[in-house]
């Protein structure tokens, strides 16, 4: 770790200890006021709601006795150790022995000191037991109450740091309307979100092709139970198998394709580079002419921040299955085809919200490649919403969405171990695991250089005037390439010599 890092680290730290105090100052005031109210209401009990023949005078000297009794118990039983958020059924124990230790001594205290000179500080019996119950009662109920209130105000929304901004409009509207529509990729996040939006938005059929049968069987029960009027259809099919997608394209006649499915992990496709290049691009291609040849007149590809300039292997082959794709439109022919790029979705399976999520429940640490590292992220129902706006728009280009701006990783996982009512640093570390082999610090989406975007009819959607490298690819090339079974090397360095921006 470098003293740079160190450095943030310690400040971040002593940021986290000071948050600490003063939310566990804030928690000895709620609390203190909760054993006043308790106190009064048991002597008001007693009495029958009349003034006690000491006077409320006495009953308040009275109360400091039993204040520091009752926050002295709290303390020694480690009440103070659990966040109100994260209070189980399993930290109960702890509260109901600082109610029986302060109310045993303050029995004790009943007891032993004399009626005289003392009487200010010995609560009646009966009193020290009305309250005993009242403050029980309020010390687990505020805890409680608290925590169900921070888990329904959880969101993975929230992480976003800006308001979610969406939705679907009349363009959609228009394209989705009475249509058959083919999703692929139907059981992954992003897929399994179209599914539902498309289904929504007034599709007449949805075809859900997915070949993981796990996945499908979910989608599909999912849908089943939606009460969408469009008839969801599940096919367990792999995109790159011809005579099935042939057969399925003819018998179904989908007017739009949205496809979604890919190799997304940016380590998992480092370390299989042929297979990232044959699923990713070749594959897509070849589903893009045999949609083509069905006269399926709007093919929509989802593809990648990642594939800007790209570094990764996998940000190399969604590049480059852009430009094949890209390229069927000059070829002529009634389909308009086009890609979307975009950032990481929250919650996707693969995502680092997930993994730090896994990582928080075992009390960390938390990995973090880089203090610096940044990516855009979007909620899955913004994204596809987005999506689909930038589908409507019937151009033959790569579009780019406005996913505002990026969130860096750090910050993310910080959030994330407080919304678990956690202390980064303190409760759950991060540690910086340094950046791994095709990862950058910071994902471009071109929107940032006014000449490389033009805008749409969508104020959040862009066309994409500078896509990078690889307009020069012949699909022939890449077929005859694929079919040599080359080495993993020899596939990056084919990738890199095609797509990768110059030095």
């Amino acid at each position: 770790m470098s003293p740079d890092e160190n450095g943030n680290s310690a400040k971040r730290s002593r940021d986290a200890w000071v948050r600490f105090l003063l939310t566990r100052a804030a928690g000895c005031v709620i609390d203190t006021g909760a054993m006043g109210l308790a106190y009064l209401g048991a002597f008001a009990l007693r009495m029958d709601f009349r003034e006690p023949a000491c006077g409320w005078r006495a009953v308040a000297i009275s109360f400091s006795t039993v204040w520091a009794v009752q926050m002295a118990a709290l303390l020694l039983t480690g009440c103070y150790s659990v966040p109100w958020r994260r209070i189980r059924t399993l930290d109960l124990p702890r509260y109901l022995g600082a109610v029986v230790l302060s109310c045993g001594v303050l029995t004790l205290l009943r007891v032993l000191l004399p009626d005289g000179a003392m009487g200010h500080v010995r609560p009646p019996y009966s009193v020290t037991l009305i309250d005993a119950g009242l403050w029980g009662m309020a010390l687990v109920g505020m805890r409680v109450v608290w925590r169900v209130y921070m888990q329904a105000r959880q969101d993975e929304k929230q992480l976003l740091r800006r308001s979610e901004r969406s939705l679907v409009g009349a363009a959609v509207l228009e394209m989705l309307r009475g249509k058959t529509v083919l999703v692929t990729g139907a059981g992954g996040t992003i897929g399994g979100e179209i599914v539902r939006q498309v289904a929504r938005g007034g599709a007449a059929r949805v075809v859900m092709v997915e070949r993981s049968e796990n996945a499908l069987y979910e989608i599909d029960r999912e849908m089943r139970g939606a009460g969408v009027s469009a008839a969801c259809v599940p096919e367990m099919a792999d995109i790159a198998d011809e005579a099935r997608m042939r057969r399925l394209l003819a018998r179904e006649r989908p007017a739009v394709v949205l496809h979604a499915a890919a190799y997304k992990h940016v380590p998992m496709v480092e370390a299989n580079p042929l297979d990232g290049l044959r699923n990713n691009a070749l594959a897509t291609y070849r589903l893009g002419t045999w949609c083509r040849e069905a006269g399926v007149s709007r093919f929509v590809m989802i593809s990648t921040d990642k594939a800007v300039n790209p570094v990764s292997v996998m940000g190399m082959t969604k590049r480059l299955a852009e430009v094949l794709l890209l390229g069927l439109n000059a070829e002529g022919g009634a389909t308009a085809f086009s890609c979307v790029r975009f950032g990481n979705v929250l919650g996707s399976s693969g995502s680092v919200v997930p993994l730090f999520r896994e990582q928080i429940a075992h009390r960390g640490p938390v990995t973090v490649t880089h203090p610096g590292m940044k990516r855009y992220f979007m909620s899955v129902e913004e994204a596809v919403g987005l999506v689909l706006e930038a589908g409507a728009q019937g151009g033959n280009c790569i579009y780019t969405l406005d996913m505002g701006e990026p969130v860096k990783i750090v910050d993310l996982a910080e959030d994330m171990i407080r919304q678990a009512g956690y202390r980064p640093y303190v409760d759950v570390p991060i540690v910086f695991t340094g950046v791994r082999p095709g990862e950058k610090l910071f994902e471009e989406l071109d929107v940032s250089a006014r000449s490389a975007y033009r805008t749409t009819g969508h104020a959040r959607v862009y066309v994409c005037t500078d896509p990078g490298r690889g307009a020069d690819v012949v699909p022939a090339e890449v077929e005859a390439f694929v079919a040599g079974e080359p080495s993993d090397e020899a596939v990056r360095a084919f990738l890199r010599e095609r797509t990768a921006p110059k030095a």
